[in-house]
């Protein structure tokens, strides 16, 4: 059986610059939003060493958690739409909405649902606390009840510019409450510290990751100060993250935060591992066009499981605008469906482990993010870093780096800024009636959307 040569990197340089003709060899080099350099090629002369960081996973089940949004504020509908999803593959819910803070209307949306067997999460912003109380008030203090109470203040604060009353108290208040809840549900997740409010924002990679660690070190402490072990405090912790369309970066990303927290809770004294939620990028999303998001959607679902996320929750292709039906919730059911149960991605652990590019993007990613951690610990944490207008304006320097990659072309928006239809089929979507929540206590973490410019401008 005969083999192709394997050139050496002299050689590959040669025929590079062949190929290239009048274009020098460092245009193949690229930069991200962290400056960081993507080079045209990797391998044993410009190796970092190998990385593994896989989840732990049951290769001949289920390898990661599909999770199912549902929004809104009707719970006879959330209901309908919550078993139609679990009926259909979603093996968990992320509940969003007016109807998470009242226990009757939740009650009543999670009717038929057994929380011992398929984990329910919210999404409630500074209500987090009055929620959980309504998700507690449905389990009935079951102690294999699988709830994600997610509380989540430091991103909401971030995205409000402030809160409607004193932080410090919003933030202990849910420490308080979450202690309780860890003694009477063990299997519980309590908060959620997630980069993905810095990422809707414009944040770089390294920025989002930092963001995260940041968060989940102001809620380990909180929990700690309520009388909870360090070691109880770390374990039902969940990190969040966004994945978008470029699946490489996505995914290394996801690989970055595992060992990042690795090292994170080892300083805390307690190796855990890392209970990563990977969702889905909003800022990505085409809102006049909204089939090419399929795409989209499919390659960030890729990257969270393959990046070894636990749980992999993906928006509707409609999402960004409005609501989606049923049609658009089925596809983003289906599309983790067919990568999971189709393509087998769960069934190797850490299958970018072993590749140069991507071992060494995700060492990249780490260092630069671990940098970005410690200045915003060195600043007093996250709560102080946004208060003193510490993170805003690097996230605004990133953001512009990102947009004008868009506007000078060297990336594109397929469906916006590139092959774009004249004539779209339309979507049928509900309108979005829920309000941003907004304070002047500092600069918020506003959410941008790349398209939204270029679609805007084409009206």
């Amino acid at each position: 059986m005969s083999q192709f040569p394997a050139p050496t990197p002299l050689e590959w340089r040669d025929a590079a610059i062949k190929a290239l003709k009048d274009r020098p060899l460092e245009s193949l080099i690229h930069l991200d939003a962290d400056q960081l350099a993507t080079r045209p090629l990797y391998g044993t002369a410009n190796a970092t060493g190998a990385v593994f960081a896989p989840r732990p996973s049951d290769s001949e089940g289920r390898s990661w958690d599909l999770r199912a949004i549902v929004e809104g504020g009707d719970a006879a509908e959330l209901n309908t739409s919550i078993l139609t999803d679990l009926e259909n593959g979603a093996a968990s819910v992320l509940v969003s909405g007016s109807v998470t803070t009242d226990a009757a209307k939740l009650t009543r949306a999670l009717e038929g649902v057994a929380l011992e067997l398929a984990p329910v999460a919210l999404d409630a912003g500074f209500d987090g606390v009055k929620a959980g109380e309504a998700l507690d008030a449905v389990a009935k203090a079951s102690p294999r009840a699988k709830l994600s109470f997610h509380l989540d203040p430091v991103s909401a604060y971030a995205r409000a510019g402030g809160a409607p009353s004193d932080f410090a108290a919003i933030l202990k208040d849910a420490a308080s409450k979450a202690a309780g809840w860890a003694s009477t549900y063990p299997e519980a997740r309590l908060f959620l510290a997630s980069g993905q409010v810095a990422h809707e924002a414009g944040a770089s990679i390294a920025q989002e990751l930092a963001f995260a660690l940041s968060s989940a070190v102001a809620y380990v402490k909180a929990l700690v100060e309520a009388g909870v072990s360090t070691e109880k405090a770390l374990s039902p912790l969940t990190l969040g993250v966004a994945v978008d369309q470029q699946y490489f970066d996505s995914l290394a990303k996801v690989r970055a935060l595992r060992i990042l927290w690795s090292n994170v809770s080892k300083a805390f004294g307690h190796e855990v591992q890392a209970q990563i939620e990977a969702r889905s990028s909003r800022r990505m999303l085409s809102a006049r066009d909204p089939w090419p998001n399929m795409l989209r959607l499919t390659a960030a679902g890729f990257a969270g499981s393959v990046g070894g996320a636990d749980v992999v929750v993906l928006d509707a292709f409609t999402r960004a605008a409005g609501l989606p039906d049923d049609f658009a919730r089925r596809q983003a059911r289906n599309t983790q469906l067919i990568l999971m149960e189709e393509s087998n991605l769960g069934r190797v652990d850490d299958p970018a482990s072993g590749s140069w590019y991507l071992d060494a993007r995700t060492r990249e990613l780490a260092e630069a993010a671990w940098t970005e951690f410690q200045a915003i610990e060195s600043e007093g944490g996250i709560v102080a870093a946004l208060e003193g207008h510490v993170i805003q304006p690097r996230i605004a320097r990133a953001r512009e780096f990102i947009e004008k990659a868009y506007q000078n072309g060297s990336a594109q928006i397929i469906g916006v800024t590139k092959f774009v239809d004249p004539d779209v089929r339309a979507v049928s979507v509900t309108e979005d009636v829920s309000e941003a929540v907004s304070y002047d206590a500092f600069e918020a973490l506003k959410p941008v959307r790349i398209a939204a410019a270029f679609e805007e401008a084409g009206q």
